[in-house]
């Protein structure tokens, strides 16, 4: 057997150089993160051959002293942390002063550094084991970082690199992340000479819209949460503008980008309900929280966090894109305003909807519109009843045990002003299926099915939330047997199994017993459902499986109920619909993620029959 021996230092550095360095993206996104550590104000990024060749940044930081240039190339150097306290509440980017010395070990570097008050700036070179001595540079104040020839003393790691296309789609992508997490600071991006990117300061909705797209914006509800210790703004997409990948996904944890199974879990529950099968939600979010309650120290890559207080985080994210996305359509299909911060930015999901009065006319003179409708008519809703009361009840009512009228299980409907009928009035039906209708704007189409469908599952929802959660006593007791994990979670959680309607009890050293469950999941596999819940609370410390087995039903429930295609309806029942459309939460995606309704603009319609022209 071989003795025991020390490391050369070159080789340490290119073992940890193969946690840091990944591709010429993972150098790119340390330099950037030192770059803001500096306080830089503008940062200029030039790269060549994907970054293989040449990457280069330049910022107008505070600089590096010319003692302190070596320094900085050498591992486990940093000016960021000195303590084991400071370690525990990192508020910089970088802390573990391995980057600099990890990406000269794998390339050509220069590092030029001037600080405020010097005459002028010093560089060093490093050419793989050779670090040159401080030397004179023309620089203004700022450093200047050029990394060359990446992995050229590691033939085996470059050969794994891919095309010049892909590898710069990489460093695009974490151009983007930087740049939106430090939306005040001036970027620009350089390809082969030719600049892909420039972004001037700009407020963090500017930044957003700059980077995602006009069409992001226009299908975006702000998010802005609050509470003592913890705060969350941003945008999250409408599910009309959901993509087939994870593509405009960006979650960040005090600026620092993300990517954790814990924010993701909590993201796909508050869209559980309104996202069509396999099509991934947009976002971009900053979460703010105590340094001192989060571990950024988990991962070389810095994109995995710890929550000590995980549960809290993870009930905090939910309800926060829940509550943006519970508001009726008319509401939240607002143009977002670009040139107002977070910060100035009222987000609310209880705020009024918006009164026609207050939309645009869509044509450029400004000659008031009207809906020629009867004012008798309108009148009668609130005064009378349906025709057809089946409309609003039927079978539904039935299985869910109420017998409410569709007045009892709404808010009424009479203080909505005619003034905020947002989506206007009803002109009549199109094949049986579809309800066209007039506003301010133009025209409405709603799918009638779709849409009562939503109307009526949230009516549903609302009747079980109000009460306690009925449970039903097994007359034989379900016994499985259980890990270890499962056996303590189940000791541990006893309170919140009672409050979902649940017993798990131990029966053995390696079985748990289920007793009761929730009246509405009879028909469940018991077994398995009490898997899935124990897993999730281990997961993410809370659990959204029971609430979701729950919805499944009374989604089944809604969708029987609801009208049906070819069903003839009167103005009265149609306008009925509409009414409640607008008040009731999520109103836009029926229960399995499809749109309801849609608008098209006089302008729109004057477009296609080429008016004006």
């Amino acid at each position: 057997m071989a003795s025991i021996k020390l490391l050369p230092d070159l080789l340490i550095n290119q073992i940890a150089a193969g946690e840091v360095v990944e591709r010429p993206a993972s150098v790119l996104k340390e330099i950037l993160e030192n770059s803001l550590d500096a306080g830089a104000q503008k940062i200029h990024v030039q790269l060549l051959q994907g970054g293989v060749k040449q990457i280069r940044v330049v910022d107008n930081g505070i600089g590096i002293a010319k003692d302190e240039l070596v320094l900085a190339l050498t591992r486990h150097s940093t000016s960021k942390i000195s303590t084991l306290d400071d370690l525990h509440r990192i508020a910089s980017l970088g802390f573990r002063g391995e980057a600099l010395a990890s990406i000269a070990a794998v390339s050509r570097l220069t590092l030029a550094s001037c600080q405020h008050g010097d005459d002028y700036a010093w560089q060093v070179h490093v050419d793989g084991n050779s670090v040159s001595s401080a030397m004179p540079s023309s620089l203004s104040i700022g450093t200047t970082l050029t990394i060359n020839e990446l992995f050229f003393n590691i033939p085996a790691r470059r050969k794994f690199l891919k095309s010049e296309a892909t590898e710069f789609s990489h460093c695009d992508e974490v151009f983007k992340r930087i740049s939106l997490s430090a939306p005040s600071v001036e970027f620009s991006l350089q390809h082969n000479g030719k600049t892909r990117r420039l972004l001037h300061p700009a407020t963090p909705a500017q930044r957003i819209t700059g980077i995602l797209g006009e069409e992001f914006a226009q299908y975006a509800v702000w998010v802005d949460e609050r509470s003592e210790a913890i705060q969350l703004q941003g945008m999250v997409a409408l599910p009309a503008y959901a993509r087939s990948s994870r593509e405009a996904q960006y979650f960040f944890v005090n600026k620092r980008f993300v990517s954790d199974k814990l924010i993701s879990h909590a993201l796909r529950e508050a869209y559980r309900d309104i996202l069509h099968l396999d099509r991934y939600p947009a976002f971009v979010l900053f979460l703010e929280v105590d340094p001192e309650s989060v571990d950024v120290n988990v991962h070389p890559t810095k994109t995995e966090v710890r929550f000590r207080e995980a549960r809290a985080v993870h009930q905090f994210i939910f309800h926060a894109i829940n509550k943006a996305l519970s508001a009726p359509d008319p509401q939240k299909k607002q143009n977002i305003d670009t040139a107002i911060s977070f910060e100035h930015r009222d987000v609310s999901s209880t705020s009024p909807v918006r009164p026609l009065s207050n939309y645009p006319l869509s044509r450029n003179d400004n000659r008031p519109r009207q809906l020629f409708q009867p004012e008798q008519m309108y009148q009668s809703i609130y005064d009378t009843r349906s025709s057809d009361p089946s409309l609003y009840l039927g079978e539904t009512d039935k299985l869910a045990g109420e017998a409410k009228t569709a007045t009892e299980l709404n808010s009424p409907i009479a203080s909505v002003e005619k003034e905020s009928f947002s989506l206007g009035f009803a002109l009549g039906q199109l094949q049986g299926i579809y309800i066209l209708a007039q506003n301010e704007q133009g025209l409405i189409v709603v799918d009638m099915h779709a849409a009562h469908e939503r109307v009526m599952y949230e009516k549903l929802k609302n009747i079980f939330d109000q009460q306690v959660v009925p449970t039903q006593s097994l007359l034989i007791p379900v016994t499985f047997h259980a890990s270890s994990v499962e056996m303590n979670l189940a000791e541990e959680h006893t309170d919140l199994f009672d409050q979902l309607g649940f017993e798990i009890a131990p029966f053995s050293p390696t079985a748990l017993v289920v007793r009761k469950i929730p009246a509405i999941l009879s028909d469940a596999d018991i077994v398995q459902l009490a898997h899935d819940l124990l897993k999730e609370i281990e997961d993410y410390g809370a659990s959204q499986v029971l609430t979701a087995r729950r919805n499944e039903t009374l989604a089944t429930m809604a969708c029987h109920g609801a009208v049906r295609a070819n069903r003839k309806l009167t103005i009265e029942e149609m306008n009925q619909l509409l009414r409640e459309m607008e008040v009731t939460e999520r109103a836009d995606q029926c229960n399995h993620g499809r749109p309801t309704w849609f608008e098209i603009t006089v302008t729109e319609l004057d477009k296609m029959f080429m008016r004006g022209k």
